[in-house]
């Protein structure tokens, strides 16, 4: 309860820590950002990978039979 009695004085401390610290901020210097090109030879020597997948579909029984038998095995 004691922190109750003394709500506007923490509301004031807060206001005046929030005030320095925005002062604070706002005196510091701007950062400077710097984009670092990536070497050309790291560049070209790399190339994407590149997956290729090749299957059948399944069909529409086949499909069925498959969860029917993913469902038989988690019951057991």
């Amino acid at each position: 309860m004691n922190l109750i009695k003394h709500m506007e004085a923490v509301f004031v401390a807060a206001l005046a820590f929030a005030g320095s610290l925005s002062y604070v901020v706002e005196t510091l210097p701007q950062a400077q950002a710097h984009v670092a090109a990536p070497a050309a030879s790291s560049v070209a020597a790399t190339s994407m990978p590149v997956v290729i997948v090749s299957a059948k579909r399944m069909t529409e029984a086949e499909k069925r039979a498959s969860l029917q038998a993913e469902r038989a095995g988690s019951k057991a």
